[in-house]
């Protein structure tokens, strides 16, 4: 599959304050697992969760660590933030996103505007993608779950720097 990734993403979390995405990953070139914080700007309750999901897996500074995470991984990520800036409580931020990813098997296809069948199309391509992958795949990211770091433990972090230390 041509060159090795040099950094291979681990987990991926959202921290709420202050808004950040939080990328655990390991330096390839260095054997190393770090931790990437990516604070979260110009981001509100009514923002668009796949703009802003694009935006910073194609953001020049954070692209090469993103490469491992899908924009569906990362508009997950946006869209529990923006429940946390709606008010939401993490559960609930889940339970919607878990409705808006589920497909229904009775829904008619034909009647969805592009936009929605183009959603439902990545989804099902996505759910193809994890069950085609193997666990001995090289490219297989094994446990990309969403964790959410303690905000006591990150306090101290400096946080408006990315920040890449080892951990």
């Amino acid at each position: 599959a041509g060159a090795t990734m040099t950094f291979s993403a681990q987990k991926c979390g959202v921290c709420f304050r202050p808004p950040s995405i939080i990328l655990i990953y390991k330096d390839n070139s260095q054997d190393k697992t770090r931790q990437r914080i990516m604070p979260v700007r110009n981001f509100c309750k009514f923002s668009d969760c796949s703009r802003a999901a694009e935006e910073l897996k194609n953001n020049p500074r954070h692209k090469a660590y993103l490469e491992g995470v899908s924009l569906r991984q990362l508009q997950k990520l946006y869209s529990l933030l923006r429940g946390h800036l709606k008010g939401q409580s993490l559960a609930e931020s889940l339970q919607e996103y878990q409705q808006e990813e589920t497909i229904d098997p009775e829904e008619d296809m034909n009647k969805l505007d592009d936009k929605e069948l183009a959603k439902r199309k990545s989804i099902m391509d996505e759910l193809f993608e994890k069950n085609r992958k193997k666990k001995d795949d090289p490219d297989f990211v094994y446990n990309l779950e969403v964790e959410f770091p303690q905000d006591e433990q990150l306090e101290s972090c400096g946080w408006d720097i990315e920040s890449d230390e080892e951990i």
